[in-house]
């Protein structure tokens, strides 16, 4: 793996970060081929500026075609919704948003609060759990599996499937590896399969639902319907993992913050907010620059990859008071944990349910809650993403 990308660095990027923003917020990475952008309002408009930043991939620079970043596979059969420009993105977004709206989403708490309880109940006369493994991981993958109408049974592979696809971000830093490629390969024939039978024979599920969408408008072809299934299963699950994970771990590491959570419920969906701040799920994303900008003192020449840092924003000392804390009684909060823009997270507010069940069903039924050890923990693959591989607990009465 390219220097720049340490274990210690995955743990902790805040420090750098805070380094970045004071001396070269905007900097082109030598050797890597593409500028990073440091502060909020910088990234911000790196992320919703569509008109100078493109989602598409561009052209690598030469010393980077091997390692293309992740939105190049996005040229055969990767994530179209994000890594499109209006007016294509506006198409599709409208007609998979459909299945995400306010009251469909909702619909969803009755069923996330048991697949939340049956978890626990497997861990519960140990007294210990693997946070990660055991829960923050199955319980977002168990809905989209059945959001999707798949068996959740082949979560497992789903996991080792996703977990490469975050991976391959690191393709862009020189870390190239070929089962990340395979791993998506392998993902879209499983989905062709699926959507082969929901052609014959449909189902009350998500896949079923865009099949009929692109048999009545003829807008939405099997590449786009593809693209969506894996980008809901590798951005659903990793990202919702992490965001539970990262709340429970920053949690205890705040234990007042952790009683005043216990005691006062209500404040559940702040500290998520905050949670997403803090420590951001989504450290990163990608554009192209369309022509030469200036941006923070600095000129990006038109065709270059932009390495938006979420992670930074969101403890940028110019935009949030106290940026370096975690309170959960903060008030002004207005992170960019799930982008900004048009493309503005699809998924939010299923995250967010997701992550406020996970919350109350923790706090409910696992007392006492504290790490069984202080080892350093194994972060996360892929650099755009932030949380850990596993996380020990032990509780009690």
């Amino acid at each position: 793996m390219n220097s720049f990308i340490t274990p210690e660095l995955l743990r902790n990027p805040y420090p750098m970060y805070e380094n970045m923003r004071a001396n070269q917020p905007v900097i082109y990475m030598d050797g890597m081929g593409f500028w990073s952008v440091f502060h909020y309002d910088d990234v911000r408009t790196v992320l919703s500026d569509h008109a100078r930043f493109s989602s598409g991939p561009g052209a690598p620079p030469p010393s980077q075609i091997a390692a293309a970043p992740p939105q190049a596979e996005s040229r055969g059969v990767g994530f179209s919704l994000i890594t499109s420009d209006p007016p294509k993105h506006t198409m599709l977004r409208s007609l998979v948003s459909r299945s995400f709206t306010p009251r469909a989403v909702a619909a969803l708490e009755p069923r996330i609060e048991s697949i939340a309880n049956e978890l626990i109940d497997r861990c519960e006369a140990a007294g210990e759990i693997d946070l990660i493994r055991d829960f923050a991981y199955p319980l977002p993958v168990i809905v989209i599996a059945e959001l999707l109408g798949i068996p959740s049974a082949d979560r497992d592979q789903f996991k080792l499937w996703s977990d490469e696809v975050v991976a391959s971000a690191n393709a862009i830093m020189g870390d190239v590896n070929p089962q990340s490629q395979k791993a998506l390969a392998d993902m879209h024939m499983y989905f062709r399969d699926i959507i082969a039978k929901r052609r014959i024979q449909p189902e009350d599920d998500l896949i079923s639902a865009l099949l009929l969408v692109e048999e009545e408008r003829q807008q939405l072809n099997e590449h786009d319907i593809l693209a969506f299934c894996s980008l809901l299963l590798v951005a659903g699950n990793e990202t919702t993992t992490n965001l539970i994970g990262n709340a429970v771990l920053t949690l205890l590491e705040h234990p007042e913050q952790l009683d005043k959570l216990r005691a006062e419920s209500e404040r559940l969906a702040p500290a998520i907010e905050e949670v997403l701040r803090y420590r951001s799920p989504v450290q990163a994303m990608f554009r192209t620059a369309k022509e030469d900008i200036s941006l923070g003192g600095q000129i990006i020449p038109g065709g270059s990859r932009v390495v938006a840092w979420i992670g930074s924003a969101n403890r940028d000392e110019q935009k949030f008071d106290r940026a370096g804390e975690f309170d959960i009684t903060r008030e002004s909060n207005p992170h960019i944990a799930f982008g900004h823009g048009i493309h503005f997270c699809l998924g939010a507010p299923l995250a967010r349910l997701e992550a406020r069940v996970a919350l109350m069903v923790i706090l409910k039924r696992l007392p006492n809650l504290a790490r069984i050890n202080h080892d350093p923990l194994q972060p996360a693959r892929g650099f755009i993403v932030h949380g850990v591989e596993s996380l020990p607990l032990r509780f009690g009465p």
